[in-house]
């Protein structure tokens, strides 16, 4: 994954703040564009784990913050529902001219909303997803009901959304309250994605109801169960993103690029300066991430250099033993191995001095209708697997620069 922080300029003249994640080998398949919820930013937990399930399935997100917002310029208290349309509309054109134009919208809460909006205006947009969003915009108003009677009165008020203090002027409301978003739904002709939570207590669920009922098919409801609308949970988020490449698979063209990372040898692993420990991998085409825990300095955004090895012995082994399997004619449902990587200490058998080395249990669990005999076959089979037969008899890495 590669991080590139851009600029642009908004129809006022204002600069926006973005950043553009790429997929590993710097070379997407194709580009999404989010927009953020109300008072949020492109740095929310929830886009970022988002825009990184994207990222892994080769898919470029740009993700911005609205005028007045964020490490954007402009005052929020001069913007409107309008002005984030039109800052889409502008982010979308950036990515045009500057890289490729984006297929796939994705919204936030009140950037759903902003995305149903821009996607009629953006002709190269060929899906559109929306997470938790309002079917209508003067719904936004429950957030700040309170307020609404000074803003009325004096033009403007400061409410406090999420624990901040924001001015809301009157012309944002009266902006919420002429927007029809129900018959501009009706009208899109684009491939819909929803995503809402049954639990979710800022938006509810009946908007989800509204939006699905007023669009037109291909369209699709994914339920959030157990979610909150900013989607805290690190599982909810990074499952969306999962769900919304998978999906858009149906609509837009996500062959992998065969190219990648380049290198004549079977492997290559990148790291760059800027992503600490995480490292990029190409495995004969196929794209990975390795990463250490944060705690000894990673960001845990991959598994570990041993979480691979360890890996490579439970892939090698299944394979190996559905191999036998099949030739037996063995009924053998599903096949796990369990494996963990450990040190810890033996009695040195040389001086008897306590020696720490290293293990790795497995354990495999078979499911089917097998016999003792059989599966204890099977339990011999496992040690015959190659990867199993080169850590165990010895291996010699050689090692040099090259030119």
């Amino acid at each position: 994954m590669k991080t590139i922080k851009l600029q642009f300029k908004n129809a006022e003249g204002f600069l926006l703040s973005a950043k553009l994640e790429q997929p590993v080998d710097k070379k997407p398949v194709t580009y999404a564009l989010f927009a953020h919820c109300f008072t949020c930013s492109k740095n929310l937990i929830a886009v970022t784990n988002i825009s990184r399930a994207l990222t892994s399935k080769g898919i470029a997100v740009l993700r911005f913050d609205f005028t007045g917002l964020g490490e954007s310029e402009g005052d929020f208290a001069d913007t409107n529902f309008s002005g984030n349309i039109q800052d889409l509309i502008v982010a979308a054109k950036y990515l045009a001219k500057n890289y490729e134009a984006p297929s796939i919208l994705i919204g936030h809460s009140l950037g759903g909303a902003a995305v149903l909006m821009a996607a009629s205006h953006l002709d190269f947009i060929k899906s559109v997803v929306t997470i938790g969003a309002p079917s209508d915009t003067p719904h936004l108003k429950k957030l700040f009901k309170s307020s609404l009677e000074e803003i009325e009165e004096n033009g403007k008020a400061v409410v406090s959304l999420g624990g901040r203090p924001f001015t809301i002027k009157k012309q944002f409301i009266d902006d919420l309250d002429k927007t029809e978003l129900t018959s501009v739904i009706s009208e899109l002709r684009k491939p819909l994605l929803i995503f809402h939570s049954p639990q979710d207590e800022t938006v509810d669920i009946n908007n989800a109801e509204k939006i699905y009922m007023a669009a037109h098919h291909p369209k699709s409801y994914i339920s959030l169960d157990q979610a909150d609308h900013l989607l805290t949970s690190k599982e909810d988020s990074i499952y969306v993103g999962e769900i919304i490449a998978t999906w858009a698979k149906r609509y837009v063209d996500l062959e992998v690029n065969e190219e990648g990372l380049e290198t004549t040898h079977q492997v290559v692993v990148r790291n760059e300066k800027e992503d600490g420990l995480l490292s990029e991998i190409m495995a004969n085409k196929h794209y990975l991430i390795a990463d250490e825990p944060k705690d000894v300095g990673g960001t845990n955004l991959g598994g570990t250099p041993y979480d691979l090895l360890v890996s490579a012995l439970g892939a090698c082994t299944a394979m190996t033993i559905r191999l036998y399997a099949n030739h037996k004619k063995i009924e053998l449902d599903d096949v796990k191995v369990h494996l963990t990587f450990d040190k810890r200490h033996a009695d040195d058998a040389i001086n008897g001095s306590p020696a720490q080395m290293e293990f790795i249990d497995r354990e495999v669990e078979l499911t089917g209708n097998l016999s003792e005999e059989q599966s204890a076959r099977i339990l011999q089979i496992a040690d015959k697997c190659p990867v199993h037969k080169t850590l165990t008899k010895g291996l010699t890495v050689n090692t040099k620069l090259k030119g």
